[in-house]
């Protein structure tokens, strides 16, 4: 579980969160661009830091500003999907799954069976040798995911990891991430702008405004309360 008391003094307001996401459920976090989404995603990963905050997972501490502790990025066992998925355009698609996996220095025979799972389970293991700068939007967005889950981190974070997807390679996206979430028991956050994926994969939203928690509830109430956020 994630337990996270964020506070972070920004250029318009003051980003002033909590945040609690169980194990094995999606929290759909949303709202209007620069609302904070993704700074708080940041946060999580190390890789802001906050005025002040308290951020727990799985009961250890990754940052508290009292007690002065402040886990390094790469030691935090978050596995991270950006907007654009990150790829490196220059490795082989079994590259980028064995990235993590080769900086926390597995044995070599654990990261080739863990690339073969995981290309196999996100449906990419005929892509294994292509270069990723030559993958499609939906087949990158897969392999940042298969790279995400292979390193078996205790929290997923996914900011926009449906935009520029086509129709059929979203629907495959949004039933993995459901599937290895619940199979892998692991809080995950997600920002999206959309509802309808908010309703497609959340257990649990949350809408920001300027910072601050404006409502959080059942993904499926997330159309009629946008015709109500002062945000929107």
């Amino acid at each position: 579980m994630l337990e996270a008391v964020i506070v972070k003094q920004l250029r318009d307001y003051t980003l002033d969160l909590k945040l609690i996401v169980k194990a094995g459920e999606i929290t759909a976090l949303m709202g209007v661009n620069g609302s904070g989404k993704s700074t708080t995603l940041n946060i999580i990963a190390g890789l802001v830091k906050p005025d002040t905050a308290s951020i727990s997972l799985n009961n250890e501490v990754l940052f508290r500003t009292k007690d002065n502790i402040d886990i390094p990025t790469e030691d935090r066992q978050i596995g991270y999907v950006l907007q654009n998925s990150a790829v490196f355009p220059h490795m082989t698609v079994h590259d980028n799954v064995a990235f993590g996996l080769r900086a926390r220095h597995l044995p070599r025979m654990d990261i080739s069976e863990r690339v073969e799972y995981w290309t196999e389970h996100m449906h990419i293991e005929d892509l294994v040798g292509v270069k990723a700068g030559n993958l499609s939007g939906g087949q990158k967005q897969r392999v940042a995911l298969a790279r995400a889950f292979a390193v078996e981190p205790d929290l997923l974070m996914l900011d926009e990891p449906f935009t520029g997807l086509d129709a059929d390679s979203m629907k495959v996206v949004k039933v993995l991430v459901r599937e290895f979430v619940k199979k892998m028991q692991i809080p995950c956050i997600t920002v999206t702008h959309r509802a309808v994926d908010s309703a497609d994969i959340g257990d649990f939203a949350c809408v920001l405004c300027q910072g601050k928690k404006e409502w959080e509830g059942s993904p499926a109430k997330i159309p009629e309360l946008y015709s109500v956020c002062h945000c929107t």
